[in-house]
């Protein structure tokens, strides 16, 4: 779910999503610790008003943590993004391989799964 607003929120989330978004902005990078001052005077700066106690929490959260890392980490997998560009004009162009297609066997008739032929005649 998308926040676009805080006017649907609870004062616990407010608060939560206040403070979350705090702790990023504080953070002084993936392994640095946040104080509580910190993260209240960021929210009060994005002109948020955060208890203390909600500072305090996650100040100790990241600390415990060692930091926001393990917080941001990614899944793993992904795009690798666009990459190169540019290179020299003069490169060579990679030529397109033709598509082999495949092709198809005629069995003959074959048999049916229980091994009979299409013959009928069959106990069924």
């Amino acid at each position: 779910m998308a926040v676009t607003t805080l006017s649907g929120l609870s004062e616990s989330q407010k608060n939560e999503l206040i403070a979350s978004l705090s702790v990023l902005v504080a953070s002084d990078g993936a392994s640095g610790a946040v104080s509580a001052e910190s993260i209240s005077a960021v929210a009060t700066a994005s002109g948020n008003a955060l208890p203390a106690i909600w500072a305090s929490i996650f100040s100790a959260g990241v600390g415990r943590a060692g930091g926001i890392g393990p917080f941001c980490a990614s899944s793993g997998g992904g795009g690798g993004g666009g990459g190169g560009g540019g290179g020299d004009a003069a490169a060579e162009v990679e030529e397109e391989k033709p598509v082999e297609e495949e092709e198809e066997i005629d069995m003959g008739g074959g048999m049916d799964m229980f091994g009979g032929d299409d013959a009928g005649g069959g106990d069924y």
